[in-house]
């Protein structure tokens, strides 16, 4: 009877009436042209405070340039508008500064990285290649330093054999120094172009860090190179744990090396903005970076 009753009920279907069209109301595409014409408020236009609006701003910019990475003139000018307009507001931002470091107990503690306009790199941001920086400002190239980044960021980024992650810097003001940090991870992204999608290589890295005398002179830090070492970052791979053991004197063999002279791997940054949790300074050729506390 069962086996009946499946026979029967394509027939008893096909005697049912179908259901009437629904009529639907067409969508309305949007042009790529009316897109743009969408109105849109300005991102903290309701904050009454200038300040908190242009360090809110200035959070913004860093977020979607990557902290600046976004920009590379060596790739392409396709997000130049957009970095200008973030170093426009960073200026807005230091105009309102008195110049000065008033409390130098206020740089006390980790800030990281959030922003900054230098191009060819983040990495940047670190005393040892400010320091590259200065030396050959000091000999009358600094063309040759922006060369030099960008030559370094071609070698050591490019296939994915490196990425840059958080950047920070610790403030020792009783001790006198400055410990910047940069993870890097190895190998993040290795494969065959269009050939496969598997990855090559294993991801490891770590953090490097460069220890810096510092001395606070009203508006200005200045810093000597004294070493470099590094330290695992968790869920990160290491290359082991002797890595973790080496101390690079730099300040000794920086002097020996003929080029330098006996001079000290040194290099100065202009504190242009300072408060409790934002911080804003500028290196030698005029590049910003900007601090903030950490959540």
């Amino acid at each position: 009877m069962a086996m009946r009753a499946l026979l029967l009920l394509p027939a008893a279907l096909a005697l049912v009436a179908p259901p009437a069209a629904r009529r639907h109301r067409p969508l309305r595409a949007a042009t790529l042209e009316s897109l743009e014409q969408i109105p849109t408020p300005a991102f903290g236009s309701t904050m009454g405070d200038d300040v908190t609006r242009l360090k809110a701003q200035i959070l913004h910019y860093g977020a979607t340039l990557d902290r600046g990475q976004g920009y590379n003139p060596t790739s392409g000018d396709q997000y130049k508008g957009k970095m200008d307009a973030a170093i426009a507001k960073v200026d807005e931002l230091v105009a309102r500064s008195t110049g000065a470091v008033a409390d130098p107990a206020k740089l006390e503690g980790r800030w990281e990285l959030v922003f900054s306009s230098v191009p060819h790199g983040i990495f940047r941001s670190s005393p040892f290649f400010l320091a590259i920086e200065e030396a050959y400002r000091r000999v009358g190239t600094p063309e040759k330093a922006s060369l030099f980044f960008k030559l370094h960021e071609l070698q050591t980024c490019s296939w994915g054999a490196s990425k840059i992650g958080r950047v920070s810097q610790t403030v020792d003001v009783a001790n006198k120094m400055l410990y910047s940090e940069f993870d890097t991870q190895l190998f993040s992204l290795t494969v065959i172009p269009v050939l496969g999608w598997f990855k090559l290589l294993p991801t490891f890295g770590g953090c490097v860090v460069t220890a810096s005398k510092l001395d606070v002179q009203d508006a200005s830090l200045e810093l000597e190179v004294d070493y470099t070492t590094a330290k695992p970052v968790e869920g990160l791979s290491g290359l082991g744990e002797w890595i973790w053991k080496v101390k690079v004197p730099v300040g000794a063999v920086w002097k020996l090396l003929p080029w330098n002279k006996g001079n000290a791997p040194t290099a100065s940054v202009a504190c242009k903005y300072l408060d409790d949790d934002f911080r804003v300074v500028q290196d030698a050729g005029g590049e910003y970076f900007c601090y903030a506390r950490p959540v």
